[in-house]
């Protein structure tokens, strides 16, 4: 039987963390599910619709977005194949699973394949008349995670802009989500940014630590950190193109404790300093410059660190766990409070069956 735990993520409830599962040594569904539980997380994102995911977290409190991979798309636009899918995919694990979003595809427009562009809106409106026709529209929401690489341009976020080539596709989902009342998902990595340009982008500005940040010189107003800033961008442009009143949540940010000798900034130190000044953002329930008053909704990416992960060897460490349930580094489970100044040594990882936290008022074996 599973224990009540406590931790300093205190329900926030603007605050969810991606369940990749490309690995394989990767603990069982179940005990991910203590482990989610013990850090008191309420909202998570699989890349799939795995049913040994959907059927043990059945009766937890924690909400799941799933994903319909982007090589099913085009089978999808199809009305009856879309409503199989959700008939067998979705509906036998709702309500008792509480399965609240869609991601129809994930980062669609980064690449060159034009047919999965053009079959992204339909086969995300043939989803939801699925969910209409089931009754399950109440519960669910459908949109799609694009990373930020959709605008032509993010400096300052009042300039913010989508590429022009996807002007049309963009107008067609921003409709979609207008008229269904759902988020536009944005993956937004400062670690890229920063990677890419380390002479021109302060390390403080990207990670959230104490900085003199930027003003922007349309609207005046004044930012302290990347993320926000490049969520404002989003929220420009699409105000551009006549939607400014979407939500914007972001699907995936995080920073990798590791990389190869080009990825300039993918350290442990930097990992932790990233993530628990983004969790101590999240737990003041506070938005962006733009929209201070709308909580931003954000999912950390990873759980875990998935080895079998292609590209780069930051790919593979932006866990916050490492399979065995060690911690891949300290992001402030223990202590919030924590300085933000890096450390000079690596920390050590211990396996959470092994030690209690002392955020916690109980042992988290994942083993």
């Amino acid at each position: 039987m599973r224990q009540p735990t406590r931790s300093c993520f205190r329900f926030v409830e603007s605050l969810g963390i991606n369940y990749g599962q490309v690995g394989n040594n990767l603990p069982p569904p179940d005990k991910v599910l203590v482990l989610l539980e013990s850090l008191r997380v309420t909202k998570t994102r699989i890349y799939d619709t795995n049913p040994d995911i959907l059927t043990a977290f059945a009766g937890s409190s924690i909400e799941i977005i799933v994903t319909v991979e982007n090589d099913m798309l085009g089978t999808l636009m199809d009305q009856q194949q879309a409503l199989q899918w959700v008939t067998s995919r979705i509906k036998p694990y709702v309500p008792a699973t509480k399965i609240t979003g869609i991601a129809v595809g994930n980062e669609v427009f980064t690449g060159d394949d034009m047919t999965l562009v053009d079959n992204l809106v339909p086969a995300m409106v043939s989803i939801q008349r699925a969910l209409n026709q089931l009754g399950l529209q109440q519960y669910i929401q459908v949109s799609t995670p694009s990373s930020l690489a959709v605008l032509a341009n993010s400096y300052p976020p009042s300039e913010g802009a989508f590429t022009p080539k996807l002007t049309t596709i963009m107008t067609q989902l921003l409709q979609f989500l207008s008229a269904t009342k759902s988020p536009f998902w944005i993956n937004a990595y400062p670690y890229f940014a920063y990677k890419d340009s380390p002479d021109k982008i302060s390390i403080d500005y990207a990670l959230f630590n104490p900085n003199s940040g930027m003003i922007d010189p349309r609207t005046n107003l004044h930012y302290d950190n990347m993320l926000y800033a490049q969520v404002d961008a989003v929220i420009f442009a699409m105000a551009r193109l006549g939607y400014g009143g979407i939500e914007v949540r972001v699907s995936e940010t995080g920073w990798p404790s590791k990389g190869d000798p080009n990825e300039v900034g993918a350290t442990p130190q930097n990992a932790a300093i990233y993530n628990r000044n983004l969790l101590k953002r999240q737990l003041s329930g506070e938005g962006t410059p733009l929209r201070p008053r709308m909580r931003l909704e954000i999912y950390l990416f990873a759980l875990f660190n998935e080895d079998m992960k292609p590209g780069p060897t930051s790919e593979r460490n932006y866990g916050l766990y490492q399979p065995d349930g060690s911690m891949a580094y300290n992001v402030g489970l223990t202590a919030l409070s924590t300085s933000t100044t890096p450390s000079t040594s690596t920390p050590k990882s211990t396996p959470l069956s092994s030690i209690t936290l002392t955020s916690m008022a109980t042992k988290v074996s994942i083993n």
